[in-house]
């Protein structure tokens, strides 16, 4: 088993063909094919269908752990370099919508200042999207909404964040100062499914008000229940930075009484160490979230 074979597998799990995965490594599909076939001898297990061009569950298991093999490389280059030099190396992020929109630049201008070095690759998505991406080495870090559920994660707070009732302009509520949370029992909701983070929460609260939400669609991203409410498509219950005071239309912010509000943090692998450049991040992440969380409506830091 050598690093040629894993990164072969690798590309042909991202690209999905071994012609696709020849091309992004810049060699020949038959080079591809043997390192694939040399490991599948090694290992005993058939790795890609060739049929389809997708691995099997073995091949699935085996190239989590290659991306991790080749993140713990990276790092180990990064960390030597940063002994001798200023840090460098490449870093990816994960961070969901909501807090990108304010957090993404602010953070991206820091790390240039502080650490012109690291290339920093930032990717926009949900948390239930992200965290199987950090789990399989597919990114450094994350920030996500906690808590996180999951064995293979660690997670720190980086900042609580008030939830609001979004409406157009035409709804029944909309007129309203605030609501509690008993009110919305019997109102049709844009919400997360079932399952996700930020949906569990709720119906825990809602739980505990002996009430039920119900939901008049289920969509995954706060961004776009957001962007429905701004339509005219119904009322959401939402993260404060869902809804920048800056956006103009015709919808209203409505503060929910017996709810509490979310916690954003930032969760990385237990196992292996942080690279020099992830380290790097971390650190500069938790100083901006001090700094610039204040100023956004919602949003106390944790370290606070």
């Amino acid at each position: 088993m050598d690093l040629r074979q894993l990164a072969s597998l690798v590309a042909v799990a991202d690209h999905g063909s071994f012609t696709a995965a020849a091309a992004a490594l810049h060699t020949v599909q038959s080079n591809v094919s043997a390192h694939v076939a040399k490991l599948e001898r090694e290992l005993g297990a058939a790795l890609v269908d060739r049929g389809t061009g997708q691995l099997t569950e073995e091949g699935e298991l085996v190239a989590a752990r290659a991306r991790r093999i080749h993140a713990e490389l990276e790092g180990a280059a990064a960390d030597v370099a940063a002994l001798h030099t200023e840090v460098t190396g490449r870093v990816r992020l994960g961070m969901i919508g909501t807090t990108a929109r304010w957090l993404a630049p602010v953070l991206m201008e820091a790390m240039t200042q502080r650490h012109p070095g690291v290339r920093l690759v930032v990717t926009d998505a949900t948390t239930s999207s992200l965290l199987p991406q950090l789990s399989a080495g597919r990114l450094d870090l994350a920030v996500v909404n906690l808590p996180v559920d999951d064995a293979e994660l660690t997670s720190e707070e980086l900042f609580d964040e008030d939830t609001i009732l979004l409406t157009p302009g035409d709804h029944p509520l909309a007129g309203r100062s605030e609501v509690h949370l008993s009110e919305l029992a019997e109102v049709p909701l844009l919400l997360e499914p079932p399952g996700t983070g930020f949906r569990d929460v709720l119906d825990a609260h809602a739980r505990d008000a002996g009430i039920e939400l119900v939901s008049s669609a289920e969509v995954d991203g706060m961004r776009l229940l957001a962007s429905l409410a701004f339509q005219g498509f119904g009322a959401t219950v939402v993260p404060s930075s869902a809804a920048p005071r800056w956006l103009e239309g015709d919808w209203r912010r409505i503060p929910v009484r017996g709810l509490g509000g979310r916690v954003v943090g930032v969760a990385w692998r237990r196992r292996g160490l942080l690279a020099a450049p992830a380290r790097a991040l971390r650190t500069v992440l938790a100083d901006v979230v001090v700094t610039e969380a204040p100023h956004q409506p919602g949003i106390t830091p944790s370290a606070v």
